[in-house]
């Protein structure tokens, strides 16, 4: 097991800010894996990554077209933003979209990709995005639209990350 942190996120211009933080952790080849209930703010997050990243284009949800390129604008690696909702073949499939960039050379955003696209990487970074409702689960702040953040980093590329210098200061 890698490094591990747990944040709260309460706005979506945080989640935003998160993914920019995440950014600047990532390197080309790099696979990150979120996860969350529908609305949680999968995509929020891949926006600012992209912002981060420095890449062209608008980040949406790529649900209908399963995979969108994103190329970067300063010289620095791609974004690929994956939805694997309907990839019931998992990595065979996605392979077959014959995506018009080099995996390895970009930084790879799969949303539902949970038990599908794990065996592309043993290194890779899983995000679990999860609502935090009123009740127990919510933070001090009383916040009832909050998100709990998990970010787990796996394998040898991300033993030795600080994953701590995610939360905002």
């Amino acid at each position: 097991m890698g490094s591990q942190t747990t944040l709260t996120v309460d706005t979506a211009e945080r989640m935003t800010g998160l993914g920019r933080r995440l950014a600047a952790l990532l390197r080309p080849g790099d696979l990150v894996l979120l996860s969350g209930e529908l609305g949680a703010g999968k995509t929020t997050l891949t926006r600012g990554l992209g912002e981060g990243l420095g890449v062209r284009g608008a980040v949406t949800s790529p649900t209908f077209v399963i995979a969108r390129v994103h190329p970067s604008l300063t010289g620095g690696p791609a974004l690929v933003h994956v939805d694997a909702y309907r990839l019931a073949g998992g990595l065979d499939e996605m392979e077959d979209l014959d995506l018009d960039v080099s995996l390895p050379e970009s930084v790879v955003v799969v949303e539902w990709g949970e038990g599908k696209v794990e065996e592309l990487s043993e290194n890779r970074l899983e995000i679990r995005i999860e609502r935090t409702l009123g009740g127990e689960t919510a933070d001090e702040l009383g916040e009832s639209d909050g998100r709990r953040v998990t970010v787990t980093g796996l394998g040898g590329r991300w033993d030795a990350a600080d994953l701590t210098g995610l939360s905002e200061n």
